[in-house]
């Protein structure tokens, strides 16, 4: 006995990407870059902090994480995006995460009912997308909505085309901004379009906004910026942030979820019931990371370097473009699984087929399956070898 729904859900990419390169022997000196993992090395401030109030590990923490935590958490987003004052309540607002994934895919367990208007909801999600959604809506019984995010659509998907039938339905869509994989960034036009969509046809906009620290020269913006500029509350918005990415600590697994007010009481309620709730040492520490600016504007910096890097090396070859935000390159390589196999014997170095972030609806049309992403997460120097080797061996691939 078991939930059946899980039948509905296809292998992770890392798991088909194990299964694609069994049994080829790279060279001896290997680089992964398959895998969306920061390699910098944390803030000092991190240690630092982590060892401040060691009677804390001896304590459950609580559901609603620390006051101090949430104010942390809610005085960033008023700076960063500009916010009037008292607009984000951190005791209404705001509420932890173990990381972004943790919340996303509860977050359909949120906001998915059993039925809307008598039908199965849908769930709305960019194609290509981050796995985590596809699972969230499956594991809810949502009908999944593949709505195209190719060069045609600048990489972002255009919800307001998206049939009526399904937006009548619809019981969540989620944004990816800056994008992963195209490292594109939503307007905070669309966003706000986006906002008006969701409140006319009474769904939840996710904004998954993890990547927004990691940009090439203008901030992105943000759902909650977008919320303010409409000046109509936070009603229909969920958004989504961690310092995974923006401070290099993908194992320190502490995000937020900010809000809608009745959203976040009820997922609140949910997350006592089953939601993982970092140690009070540790959601110190993650205050004291969002307080600090020094350290993010350092990692952007190394970030902006390996970009420049590998726009010398690829120039305009295989549709090459600098993403305007986040750290992977989309590179349109003809066969993406073919071009993977090859770069793992020949060169040594490891990407994921962009057919495994996407879905097609015949074995043909996978809006993914031309390219490879990779992951520009290790240091200056090895990234930039890799990206050499890459070259070497692409070229090789078209000829």
């Amino acid at each position: 006995m078991y939930n059946t729904r899980l039948d509905g859900l296809t292998e992770y990419p890392f798991q088909r990407l194990t299964a694609l390169l069994a049994g080829i022997e790279p060279p001896s000196e290997s680089i992964v870059m398959s895998i969306g993992e920061p390699q910098h090395a944390p803030p000092d401030l991190l240690h630092k902090t982590l060892a401040l109030n060691p009677a804390d590990w001896g304590k459950y923490p609580p559901t609603p994480g620390s006051p101090d935590y949430r104010a942390a958490v809610a005085a960033w987003c008023a700076t960063r995006y500009r916010l009037p004052a008292g607009f984000l309540d951190p005791e209404k607002h705001v509420l932890p995460v173990a990381g972004s994934r943790e919340g996303l895919f509860m977050a359909a367990q949120l906001c998915v009912p059993p039925q809307k208007h008598g039908k199965t909801p849908t769930v709305l999600m960019p194609n290509p997308f981050y796995q985590v959604y596809f699972g969230a809506a499956v594991m809810a019984g949502a009908d999944p909505v593949f709505v195209p995010a190719t060069k045609a659509t600048q990489f972002m998907p255009d919800y307001m085309s998206v049939a009526a039938s399904d937006l009548d339905r619809a019981a969540m869509a989620y944004l990816c901004t800056p994008a992963n994989p195209q490292g594109t960034v939503a307007s905070l036009d669309l966003l706000k379009d986006m906002i008006r969509l969701a409140r006319k046809h009474d769904f939840v906009l996710v904004s998954d906004e993890c990547y927004s620290e990691i940009y090439a020269h203008t901030p992105p913006a943000g759902a909650l910026e977008a919320c303010a500029a409409l000046g109509e509350g936070l009603s229909n918005v969920l958004v989504f942030n961690s310092l995974s990415k923006r401070s290099s600590v993908p194992g320190l697994r502490v995000g937020f979820v900010a809000g809608d007010a009745t959203l976040i009481a009820k997922f609140q309620k949910l997350r006592a019931h089953g939601g993982a709730v970092a140690p009070l040492p540790v959601l110190s520490a993650a205050a004291a990371l969002w307080r600090d600016e020094a350290h993010v504007e350092d990692n952007r910096r190394l970030y902006r370097a390996k970009a420049d890097d590998a726009a010398a090396i690829f120039g305009s070859s295989f549709d090459f473009y600098r993403p305007a935000g986040g750290f992977f390159l989309w590179l349109n390589v003809g066969d993406g699984e073919a071009a993977t196999k090859k770069l793992w014997r020949e060169a040594g170095v490891k990407v994921l087929p962009g057919g495994y972030l996407a879905r097609g609806t015949t074995a043909n049309d996978n809006p993914g399956s031309a390219y490879i992403r990779v992951a520009l997460v290790h240091d200056r120097d090895r990234t930039k070898a890799a990206l050499v080797r890459m070259k070497h061996t692409l070229d090789s691939l078209s000829k």
